[in-house]
């Protein structure tokens, strides 16, 4: 956090793709009763704009994210913004996403589904020197790091293997991935293949029905991820 934070409401920056959320969350945000000024954008690169020209002293970051992911995204802040922490808000609750986070540079991880008033407490946390993490996920995000805990078959995935599995798993085409992502065709279908190499799965379906036992399906996309997995697929 910058030197002048206490001469002036804490800056804080929302990156989330969708606006309900956006709205929804500075709404929180102006009732915390905190000095806290807000400005909330949709991507990632209007993320890094508003970085590069106003001094922003907080980042809420979502992880599913259009054109560059969130992990992305919070590596890029670690790189050239050091000062800003970041608390990632995001649909998963499944621990390996939390992980990834943490590794990247997040001081913090809460879920969706959680309370405005774990928002707020968990921003106060980590602007105050600290590190939040949603409590259900706390004791097997511990247990991962200091490997007591065996990881879930796609914690091997790379970071982009793991958003074109996600994103797979959610009924996306190929095209459309390659599109939000920038990446060819020709790219997504060389992640797709090393996914299923990787997780050891015959097919798409059989991606998705792993997808839907292991929470990597987004809000709004299990009736269309189910009649996926019952699809044949070669």
């Amino acid at each position: 956090m910058s030197d002048t934070s206490k001469a002036r409401p804490m800056k804080i920056l929302i990156v989330d793709d969708h606006e309900i959320v956006r709205e929804g969350l500075e709404r929180i945000l102006a009732r915390a009763g905190q000095p806290w000024a807000v400005t909330a954008v949709g991507d990632a690169f209007k993320a890094l704009e508003v970085l590069g020209r106003e001094p922003i002293d907080f980042a809420i970051v979502d992880l599913t994210l259009p054109g560059m992911s969130g992990l992305d995204l919070i590596k890029r802040i670690r790189a050239e913004y050091p000062r800003v922490p970041i608390l990632v808000l995001s649909m998963h609750a499944e621990e390996a996403y939390a992980v990834r986070a943490f590794r990247a540079g997040a001081r913090g991880y809460i879920t969706k589904d959680g309370a405005s008033a774990e928002l707020v407490g968990a921003i106060g946390q980590i602007a105050n020197g600290g590190a939040y993490v949603t409590p259900g996920i706390a004791a097997s995000i511990v247990m991962q790091l200091h490997g007591s805990q065996a990881a879930p078959r796609h914690a091997q995935l790379s970071d982009r293997e793991l958003e074109v599995a996600r994103r797979l798993v959610n009924g996306e085409r190929p095209t459309d991935i390659g599109d939000a992502l920038h990446l060819s065709v020709k790219t997504v279908s060389t992640h797709k293949s090393r996914i299923l190499e990787k997780l050891e799965l015959p097919n798409l379906a059989a991606l998705v029905r792993y997808g839907l036992e292991h929470g990597l399906v987004a809000e709004g996309s299990a009736l269309r991820a189910s009649h996926t997995a019952d699809s044949p697929d070669g």
